[in-house]
């Protein structure tokens, strides 16, 4: 004697079942990413010349994002980020959600931590002083031609530089970066394979 139920369920039926199984699944998969690229890691690539050597246009790097949560970031760290001009908190909602899940049009910059908060910072003689010291720097591609007289960096800033010095807009002509504009931390570069690696 069979006990079980018979199926009543129709072909239907089972085909909206399996059809809303799927869009379930997609939307999870898609929130996921979104959360992850918000949250912790996105790629990015290089589409100018302003971090040469170090980094070449086209290079595809990782920008990791768990340490924006400490914002334990050192001199010499490759950050992503908005200019002042472009405060992660201007522009509407729906703009500064794009800034969060990373697909914001406003432009973002690559350059390199040189100076840290409560520092003074100043170009001269083709090198950069900091508290009156020489930085020792072997990752630029040439010393720059141009004088910056003493800045002191502010709380919450950092004084961010191009290793290509004579052709990078950076904090020698915008000033300090506020720390709250950092998008994250360039990690890792995996593209080209003959290039891939950590970049600190």
């Amino acid at each position: 004697m069979n006990d079980m139920a018979p199926d009543t369920e129709t072909p239907t039926a089972k085909k909206k079942s399996k059809g809303r199984e799927t869009t379930e699944t997609i939307v999870i998969a898609l929130g996921l990413a979104l959360i992850t690229r918000a949250a912790v890691a996105e790629p990015r690539y290089i589409p100018s010349e302003s971090m040469l050597p170090t980094l070449k246009v086209q290079d595809r790097l990782i920008v990791e994002k768990i340490s924006n949560y400490t914002q334990r970031y050192q001199r010499g760290d490759i950050l992503v980020f908005y200019p002042p001009s472009e405060s992660r908190e201007s522009g509407s909602v729906v703009s500064n959600t794009l800034k969060w899940l990373g697909f914001s049009t406003a432009p973002a910059y690559i350059k390199r931590v040189v100076g840290l908060p409560g520092e003074s910072l100043e170009v001269k003689e083709g090198k950069v002083w900091i508290n009156g010291k020489v930085l020792s720097e072997n990752y630029i591609k040439e010393p720059p031609v141009y004088d910056l007289p003493a800045t002191k960096i502010p709380e919450n800033h950092f004084f961010m530089m191009g290793d290509n010095r004579n052709n990078s807009m950076d904090s020698h002509v915008w000033g300090p970066l506020p720390i709250k504009n950092v998008i994250g931390h360039a990690a890792f570069r995996f593209w080209p394979l003959q290039r891939i690696g950590t970049l600190d």
